[in-house]
This record gives structure tokens, sequence and C-alpha cells, in this order.
């Protein structure tokens, strides 16, 4: 229990539009997207200044007060559901602090929608390339501690590959400014990487300088039936020779996956006569007009030649390539309003995920009865959604316990291939035992480092890291 004293601090800490313990407002704190979890906190905090955040972790951790710190709360993992914990949500804090064009940064707070870092970037003719299906509401505070890829990662890098500095709240409540614009800085550890990706178990991120670079003056994108994965793989590589390597992202889309968004999201529509058993989305962005469309047209030249592309349409504008990644982004959002389904964020080695799909298909499908499985994903990256859900609509609890057996024999293959069991979305509690028992030592070291920032434990326990038993 927390004494009336410290809450009455925590709420002196941040004012009267800082702080609520309205269970109206904390009910969409406390849940996640999907509905798999629901927590509960006594207090919800919102602090509008580094300097207020940092005197709430001060007070936490005087009086040995656990917290859970969240973004957007669109996290998968179940990283942002406090159970118990003071919840500190930085979505007042989205000030730009500076735009920076000579040296291509941006610094902005954690609470910036990444959406609105996007636009911020276009009005100075620049672009920050990361992009997901959550970006209207993913802040980047998040999108660092989590260290968040989305579909350019291809050619940009994941979220920590994006940072130039950040500025963070130790979990003694010191203020860690290490906002610096640098691309070198070899002064020791680079120590902004060890909270990317930390999941809020070392600390509070409440600031960044983030990369930005120049906007492509051309953006083709294509939508081509293929008949198998080794063809997305096959075609990537054309791909990339074709573009000189301004392919900006490839991804694989099954039929079953392109029916639920059909059925499903509404304005959408196939763009080919034909069904395919596999789709594949291409993007290339160009430094001149005409040489993107170009580089996409020898891409699928190419690919038609060799057996792997049967169909294919390239947006003619804007708004027609907008309609194609409409087929992609809100898959999630279709596969929600199917039902729930057990969900697997891997990795595996480019040269390796057809053969990846082929035998946890099998495995699945063996294993849960009336299985449908749905792999999607980021075949530039080698990030595959695998995902087990049910032929019939409307799956709830009771098949995702029957997928269990299912879930064990994919993270087999995946270690079998070499992958990760967290690609993107991270590990949270979802997946903390199993990182726990397929990765100990790294594990252990992991342990040690959070021992020696957060010795009292206070900073998102039970996220990244289990419980020692």
């Amino acid at each position: 229990m927390i004494s009336i004293e410290t809450l009455t601090a925590l709420k002196d800490a941040v004012g009267a539009k800082g702080w609520s313990d309205d269970p109206h407002e904390l009910a969409p704190h406390t849940c996640d997207w999907r509905g798999r979890w629901q927590g509960e906190t006594p207090l919800l905090l919102k602090p509008a200044t580094t300097e207020e955040a940092a005197a709430c972790v001060r007070i936490c951790a005087r009086e040995g007060i656990a917290i859970t710190p969240q973004g957007g709360n669109t996290g998968l993992v179940g990283g942002s559901i406090p159970r118990g914990e003071v919840l500190i949500s930085l979505s007042r804090m989205k000030q730009v602090r500076e735009i920076d064009t000579a040296n291509d940064a941006i610094t902005v707070e954690a609470g910036c929608i990444l959406e609105s870092i996007q636009n911020e970037a276009e009005k100075v003719d620049r672009l920050f390339p990361l992009s997901l299906g959550s970006q209207g509401s993913a802040t980047i505070g998040g999108l660092i501690s989590t260290n968040a890829g989305g579909v350019h990662v291809l050619r940009y890098g994941m979220m920590r590959d994006l940072v130039l500095g950040i500025e963070a709240i130790l979990p003694d409540g010191r203020i860690w400014n290490g906002l610096r614009g640098l691309r070198k800085d070899n002064s020791g550890y680079d120590l902004k990487q060890v909270f990317i990706g930390a999941e809020g178990t070392l600390g509070l991120v409440t600031a960044a300088t983030l990369k930005l670079f120049p906007k492509p003056a051309e953006t083709s994108v294509a939508f081509a039936g293929i008949p198998s994965p080794a063809a997305a793989v096959d075609l990537l590589g054309l791909a990339k020779s074709a573009s000189g390597g301004t392919l900006s992202a490839l991804e694989i889309i099954p039929r079953n996956a392109l029916d639920l968004v059909l059925q499903h999201i509404p304005d959408t529509r196939d763009p080919l006569d034909q069904t395919h058993p596999w789709y594949a989305l291409l993007e290339i962005g160009a430094a001149r007009v005409g040489e993107g469309r170009a580089a996409m047209e020898d891409a699928l030249s190419s690919g038609f030649e060799a057996g792997l592309v049967t169909d294919a349409v390239i947006a003619e504008s804007e708004s027609q390539a907008h309609a194609l990644w409409q087929l992609r982004e809100p898959i999630a959002e279709a596969e929600k309003a199917h039902g729930k389904a057990a969900k697997h964020d891997v990795s595996i080695p480019v040269s390796k995920i057809a053969a990846f799909i082929v035998e946890a298909t099998a495995a699945s499908e063996r294993l849960v009865e009336g299985a449908n499985v749905i792999a999607f994903g980021h075949v530039g990256d080698g990030n595959v959604h695998f995902n087990v859900a049910s032929q019939e609509a409307g799956a709830g609890d009771a098949f995702l316990e029957r997928c269990q057996p299912a879930t064990e024999a994919i993270y087999d293959l995946v270690q079998k291939y070499g992958g990760s069991i967290a690609a993107e979305h991270g590990v949270g509690t979802l997946k903390s035992d199993d990182l726990a028992e397929r990765r100990p030592l790294e594990v252990e070291l992991m342990r040690s480092i959070k021992s020696a920032l957060d010795p009292k434990g206070i900073m998102n326990p039970r996220v990244l890291i289990p419980v020692a038993r």
C-alpha cells in the first residue's frame, strides 16, 4: 500500500492536471489494444516536463514504489500494463524542442506521436522514416523503449539506428541529458543504446534527438502476386539490384490475410484480377523523379522472367499507393475482428524465411486442430509475424490455450534457424520466461545491468527480465 502522504507528494509533483485516480480515465491505460491483459494502478501520473517526471521518480525511489512507464499504450507484449504499480504516462510531454536541418536532426519529447514527427519532418522537406500501423497513436518514448521496427527497416534500420541521443531519468530520479546530435562520439560506452529496447526497465526516456533524411523525390509502390515465400526472397534480391539500394520495403502477404482485410477493413479492394496464394508489396524511393518507377519496372520485369511474379500493378498516384499499403498495414486490425490468435513476432535470417514458414505452418496445422496460419511481414529484414488463428470466426481464450504446443514448436524452429523470438514488438511479460529459458546467459547479463542501475528494482518490474525465483 502507498501511504496517503506519498500519494499527496506525487500529486503535488505534477500539479492538478498531472494526475488521475478516476476509474474511467484509468481504464484505457490498464488494458492492452488486443484485450489480452487487464491491469490496475492506484495512480496515473502525467508529468508535463522532465523535471516533473524526475520528481515523481525520486519520490518512488525513496519510498521503494514500483513504476510502470507508458507511451501510447500500443504495445503488444504486456510491457506497459501496470499490475499495481504507479503508472507514469508521458503523453503530455509532446514538444518539438529543435529541428536542425543542417544536421538532419530533430529533438522531440517522449510523448510526441510518431505521425506528428513525420509531419514536422515533412514541413522542412525531410523524412523521418520510421513507419508502422500504429503511427497515429504510438509515441516516440515507447517506440524507443521497445526498439520499434516497422516497414522501412530494410533501408533505414530499427529505432535504435535512428536515435542520435536521448534524455532519460535514472531509477534514482537523476536526469541524464544525452541529447547529442552526434554521429561520431567514441567517448566510452554508447549509453543511449542501454536504454533503447530496455522496455522501461532501466529508466524513463523523456526526449530524443532523431535522425532525419532527405525526402525522396519519388516513391514507387507496387503490389504483386507471387507463388510462394521463396519467390518473395528471390524477388527481394532482384529489387535490391534494380533499385541500387533504394528499396525501402518488401512485405509479404498471404491470401488468407488479404481476405480478412477485404472483409473487415472498409474501402479496400483486391487490385489484381486473379487470386494468388501470396503477394508482395514493394516500395522504392528515388532521388529523382522517374528513377523509382523505372527501377520498379525493372524489378518486376525480371521477376516475371524468373517466374517469381505472376501479376502486378504499380501505383499511378499517391492515393493509389496509399490504397495498396492499406492492404498490408491493417492486417492486425482485421485479424482482431476475426478473433483471437496466437501471435509470434519472430525474426529469421532472410535466406531461411521460406523454409521456416513451410516448416512452422506444417507444425502448427499438426498441433492445432482447425488452425489457420497467417504468416506475413517484412521480408526485407527477416521479420515474420507468424500467427495461428482459427478457421472459425470468434475464437477466444480457449483457442489460445490450445495453441500453446504450437508456440513451443514455432519457437523451437526459430532457434533452429538462428532467429529471435522477439523481433520488433519486444519481450514484455509475454515472452520473458521464454527468453530466460532460451537465452539464459543473456538474461543473466541483463539482470546484472538492471541491478547496477536499478538496485531497488522499481522500474517496470516483471517486464523483459522475469522475477528471480
